[in-house]
């Protein structure tokens, strides 16, 4: 059974709520991205996804370290390292394989454009210091990621046939997952009259707006947004990929649950 079959009752439990939210989802993409360490396409770009993968954990770190500390946990490796898949409360976007290239940097687009947004509209909207603080430091770096990514998505869609069809695939691929992004459940909604989260719909128009205009200018076929989208990744119900992740990344800890740096 899913750690969210009850809807978070104090603002304390919903604060902690969405810090998992997002943190979940900058650890697990984080990840994805650390798997290109060494292998990128060029020693630039090899650089600018580890950094990218850096700030994406190092943001994740400072979320469940907050979370920590209001639900009374040692640190902020019981959640990164100690759950298991079902309590994991990341979209199912950012735990897909880490695919080729142009998958990677589409991947990276889709979710840094929401990031822009959410993180825009929280910033105007979080009364909580600190939580809001972080959200402010954490911002400037998701406009790199943006930057970044999509530099490269017009350079794939403007460049060769084949970096073309590559990153037309990996829109095509990914674009069944990008409605979970988007989607407000009833402690969504709740957190948002508690001005812990905002109602994204807000501004799901600013981002397709974005996401056409980028795609249109790379030459690229805007996919449908009409079709089925995949749900229910929040409340615990994750693809295959998730588990052999966790069983990558949480090895060692677990292994040696009482060892310590030194």
């Amino acid at each position: 059974m899913s750690t969210f079959d009850t809807i978070p009752q104090t603002k304390q439990e919903m604060l902690v709520e969405i810090l998992l939210r997002l943190a979940d989802d900058r650890l697990i993409l984080g990840h994805r991205l650390s798997e290109w360490a060494g292998h990128g396409p060029e020693l630039e770009e090899d650089l600018a996804l580890a950094n990218v993968a850096l700030d994406m954990i190092g943001h994740a770190s400072a979320l469940y370290e907050y979370a920590a500390r209001l639900e009374n946990k040692p640190d902020e490796d019981h959640y990164a390292y100690f759950r298991d898949d079902i309590d994991f409360k990341n979209i199912a976007l950012v735990e897909l394989p880490k695919g080729d290239f142009a998958f990677t940097i589409a991947r990276e687009f889709l979710f840094s454009s929401f990031s822009y947004f959410l993180y825009k509209e929280l910033i105007e909207t979080v009364e909580d210091e600190q939580f809001n603080g972080m959200l402010q430091k954490h911002f400037k770096e998701i406009k790199y990621h943006l930057r970044h990514s999509r530099e490269w998505v017009l350079r794939h869609g403007d460049g060769t046939e084949e970096s073309n069809r590559r990153i037309q695939d990996a829109f095509d691929e990914l674009w069944m997952y990008t409605g979970e992004m988007f989607e407000m459940d009833e402690m969504s909604r709740i957190a948002a009259q508690n001005n812990l989260y905002v109602d994204v719909s807000n501004w799901k128009q600013e981002w397709k707006e974005l996401i056409n205009s980028t795609l249109e200018e790379a030459t690229l076929t805007v996919p449908d947004y009409n079709q089925y989208m995949f749900s229910g990744a929040r409340h615990g119900r994750h693809t295959e990929h998730l588990g052999f992740l966790l069983a990558q990344m949480q090895f060692l800890r677990r292994s040696y649950p009482d060892a310590e740096w030194k």
